[in-house]
């Protein structure tokens, strides 16, 4: 027996004109925003590390190979 129920007690999105469904996309938007925000921002602060540690090395190297040529004069 059916009554035209489909089981669902609570708000369905998918209902009416579209209000909860025009929400739920919004919140999807923002959430996207924020996580392309997160991984744009990671990967920033990443590469300054990268940068910065080529240097440190680079700057390791020099030193080490002015203190070789300093022990040998």
């Amino acid at each position: 027996m059916t009554d035209g129920h489909d089981g669902h007690d609570g708000h369905d999105a998918y209902a009416g004109d579209g209000d909860g469904l025009r929400d739920a996309e919004r919140r999807a938007a923002r959430a996207e925003r924020i996580g392309w925000t997160a991984i744009a921002g990671v990967s920033g602060a990443l590469g300054c590390a990268l940068v910065a540690g080529v240097v440190l090395l680079v700057g390791f190297a020099v030193v080490a190979a002015y203190l070789v040529m300093a022990g040998n004069r």
